[in-house]
């Protein structure tokens, strides 16, 4: 027995295979570390540009302001208000985004004077008219996916984990995202988004990213391009605010009604 002992001992110390972290395990930690890293924002402030352009160029400008807040053990609170042009002005929109259940959302409709709630069913649908989507809008819980690492490699310039995400949510617009994160910063670069044929339908770039509060890395450029219609969607993100004071009555239905 003690002969069969010493026999199998280098197996378990020098067999690469026994240790080894699957690829399922290495996107889900990429996945864990980048959450980890962004902990401890509180809430956020800050205004947009968002330019909308159709297949042949041509583009509509609206002015935007966002409130972020984040909850302990849950997804973020989030609240999007429409300051222009004034065919869209007043119109807000609210997102509360959990960790596993569904996503509650709801639209304020000035014209109608009422809130809309957004259906599970139809997060997938466009944001406002942008190449965003509803789901889109929604913080990135680690939970919502699961994850597999799928290389490495360099994109404008950075060495980045490239990681596949699958969503759980079976009524999501996307069969997968693949996700291009700074392996030195663990923050997205590019997502390439896969419609439900498995076909690419999207890609989202992100530039300019800036860090506030020596730890929390945001971009100043945002763009969301659709290869299936030739449209595509620019953010440009501006005058952050950390640790505003925003708390949860910032986030109610009746303060959408409020939004100015």
């Amino acid at each position: 027995m003690k002969h069969l002992i010493f026999f199998l001992l280098p197996l378990f110390f020098f067999h690469p295979t026994l240790f080894a972290q699957t690829l399922e395990e290495k996107g889900l930690e990429i996945a864990k570390e980048t959450n980890r890293r962004d902990d401890g924002f509180s809430d956020f402030m800050a205004t947009l540009t968002m330019t909308l352009k159709n297949k042949h160029g041509e583009a509509s400008v609206r002015v935007i302001r966002n409130k972020t807040l984040e909850v302990p053990g849950d997804g973020d609170k989030v609240l999007i208000i429409f300051d222009n042009p004034k065919v869209v002005k007043g119109t807000a929109f609210l997102s509360f985004t959990h960790k596993t259940k569904k996503d509650d959302q709801w639209l304020f409709l000035p014209a109608l004077k009422r809130v809309k709630r957004i259906s599970s069913s139809n997060q997938s649908g466009s944001f406002m008219g942008s190449e965003f989507a509803y789901e889109d809008i929604s913080s990135q819980e680690v939970e919502k996916y699961s994850y597999l690492w799928l290389k490495d490699e360099t994109y404008n310039g950075k060495q980045c984990f490239v990681v596949e995400l699958d969503p759980a949510d079976p009524k999501s617009g996307y069969t997968r995202q693949i996700v291009w994160y700074d392996q030195e910063e663990y923050i997205p670069l590019k997502v390439d988004y896969y419609d439900r044929k498995n076909v690419l339908l999207k890609t989202l770039t992100f530039e300019d990213y800036q860090q506030y509060l020596g730890k929390h890395w945001r971009p100043n450029l945002m763009e969301m391009i659709n290869h299936q219609t030739g449209k595509s969607s620019i953010l440009e993100w501006k005058d952050y605010q950390f640790k505003t004071g925003l708390h949860d009555k910032d986030f109610t239905k009746n303060s959408l009604k409020r939004a100015r």
